[in-house]
């Protein structure tokens, strides 16, 4: 009998798989060299006491790049306006970072600020969001411009 039932269609085989990463693929790994390079910031909130000395709730902003150089290490260039006045312009501030394999980490600007990250496997972005001061309210997503 050919492919074709009583009614004259055409019978066939249907074929499923799975549409989800199985068990033979492995989860992303990044490393401490998955962050390499220079990541755009811009981060507008309203920082609350006792964060950065202030009394009642201010609005913030903050603009600048990380430079991560893929070994925990790297740097900021940022201006940080509170309360609509700058108090830092262009300042550069060393930072220190972790990795961890399933891509969460955190940073922490010297004397300043840390973040949670949560970064792409590839490295071209991640999620930040302030951990402290307690008050620094403030999140954002970091995209890499540049590797150097």
């Amino acid at each position: 009998m050919d492919d074709r039932d009583r009614a004259g269609r055409h019978r066939g085989t249907l074929t499923v798989e799975q549409g989800y990463a199985g068990e033979k693929e492995h989860a992303p790994t990044c490393t401490l060299a998955t962050l390499k390079g220079r990541y755009l910031f811009a981060v507008h909130g309203t920082l609350l006491p006792p964060a950065f000395g202030v009394t009642e709730p201010t609005p913030s902003d903050a603009a600048g790049f990380h430079i991560f150089n893929g070994d925990g290490t790297g740097r900021d260039t940022v201006t940080f306006r509170l309360g609509g006045e700058t108090v830092l312009e262009n300042e550069v501030l060393p930072l220190s970072y972790t990795v961890n394999a399933d891509c969460t980490g955190s940073f922490t600007v010297t004397n300043g600020p840390s973040f949670g990250i949560f970064i792409a496997p590839d490295g071209e972005s991640f999620v930040e969001i302030s951990t402290a001061p307690q008050g620094n309210e403030v999140s954002d997503i970091a995209r890499r411009v540049s590797r150097k």
